[in-house]
């Protein structure tokens, strides 16, 4: 008899103690033993390779049900796993829009079998559910809660004091914010230019992000409820943050730490375009900055797809958003190259970050008893991102073309072989992720 369903063997592993080069048993979908002695049903020679605990990207938008012309769940969970993703928590704003108890058993009907990553589903908060969120937030598979203070994709919005501080009082679970000011943007909508995507972040400047953020602070301590703020793109946002860790968490993304206004407008045009916007060097830089005082507490992609056609629309016909949860890891495997943040730091904002922000049970760290969630990356690999490579239903990425080093090689879910050198296994199995708040409901 096996002492274990698998093994992975020859490997740095990354342990919550640091790296260490040993074998790791998985039974039964979860680690066994870490320092693993005896046989194993199968065996993977990770000689070279760097094994990390299963990313979780906690914020994509797959866009079913309703516009699975962009993407749906098994293409945006196949992109998740190509790219190294073991999780994701997928956000509201379909048609319909994931609002109710309905809609959430729903996605996860829908997901089943069909999804290649572990995932789950934020509800979207409406003045109408507000009164419902303290139930609905605690549903198996539900991520928690998302506001959008401002208007973005989809026609969820809570931009009023009045309805933000109903729907801060429904519930105990942190609550994910979209902090843009609807009433700045609408006063400046003027300022958007014709066929100039390079006024997006005229438009929604740094002070619709900044006022926003300022105002659910107020009101979630009001409210004494935890918030995640999402997308940071102003390094102004991550000061005031600092400033109240005790309540509040918050998430940049690797688009916001790569680009920047100056040269994405002129080289791609709307398919730089995403709320909130890419902005200038210097924003980039000082996310770089507070990166390195340790304030942001997750990476997320945002992936955001639309198709070429609807984003090659002249601005500001064309919509906000691009894919990026496949090219998640890759593009921060590359900052990790050129020094930026460390491995460590890197699994601390893709693994444990997640858990431990949104209680998240048996994963997020390599761990006896544990899922079996690994990560598996080549560190030195050079390589250019193809589009032959992405899976995205959208086909294009404002990554295409870039020589990174670092690139995932391996995905493996609860002890099964989702992914190994571009190729998938043979059957999604992607099972709803659970919650320290919903464990006993």
């Amino acid at each position: 008899m096996k002492t274990f369903d698998l093994k992975l063997t020859g490997g740095t592993v990354h342990l919550p103690s640091g790296p260490a080069r040993t074998d790791i048993g998985v039974r039964d979908g979860r680690i066994a033993a870490i320092g693993a002695a005896g046989d194993a049903g199968q065996t993977i020679d990770c000689t070279g390779l760097d094994i990390l605990p299963g990313v979780i990207d906690t914020q994509v938008h797959f866009r079913e049900p309703g516009l699975e012309h962009k993407e749906d769940l098994e293409s945006g969970s196949r992109s998740a796993v190509l790219g190294g993703v073991t999780g994701v928590f997928e956000m509201p704003n379909t048609k319909p829009n994931t609002d109710s108890a309905e809609a959430i058993e729903d996605k996860l009907a829908r997901a089943k079998n069909r999804m290649w990553c572990d995932h789950a589903f934020y509800v979207g908060a409406t003045a109408a559910n507000a009164p419902a969120l303290k139930d609905l937030e605690r549903l198996p598979g539900t991520a928690g809660v998302k506001i959008f203070m401002g208007a973005s994709t989809g026609d969820l919005l809570v931009a009023e004091d009045g309805e933000l501080a109903r729907v801060l009082a429904s519930g105990s679970r942190r609550v994910a914010i979209h902090a843009e000011d609807e009433a700045r943007m609408n006063e400046r909508a003027g300022l958007r230019r014709d066929g100039d995507p390079s006024s997006h972040p005229e438009w929604r400047d740094d002070e619709s992000a900044l006022l926003a953020t300022r105002r659910i602070l107020k009101l979630a301590r009001e409210a004494r409820r935890r918030i995640h703020v999402l997308h940071i793109t102003t390094p102004a946002e991550l000061e005031l943050l600092s400033q109240h860790k005790d309540i509040a968490t918050c998430e940049v993304t690797p688009q916001h730490l790569t680009l920047a206004a100056e040269e994405a407008y002129p080289s791609i045009g709307t398919f730089a375009q995403m709320n909130p916007p890419i902005r200038s060097a210097d924003h980039r830089a000082g996310l770089w900055h507070w990166m390195g005082q340790g304030v942001p507490d997750v990476i997320g992609s945002d992936h955001a797809p639309h198709t070429r056609e609807e984003k090659a629309k002249p601005y500001p016909a064309s919509p906000s958003g691009m894919p990026g949860v496949q090219t998640l890891l890759p593009l921060m495997l590359d900052h990790v190259h050129a020094g930026r943040l460390t491995l460590q730091r890197l699994i601390d904002l893709t693994s444990a970050g997640p858990q431990r922000v949104f209680g998240l049970v048996g994963k997020g760290r390599i761990v006896a008893g544990y899922d079996a969630d690994f990560t598996i990356v080549d560190l030195k690999r050079r390589w250019t991102v193809g589009e032959d490579w992405l899976a995205s239903r959208a086909g294009w990425s404002p990554f295409a073309d870039r020589e990174l080093t670092g690139m995932p090689v391996g995905t493996i879910i609860r002890g099964e072989r989702v992914m190994w050198e571009g190729e998938l296994a043979d059957v999604a199995a992607g099972r709803p992720i659970r919650f320290e708040a919903s464990a006993f409901v």
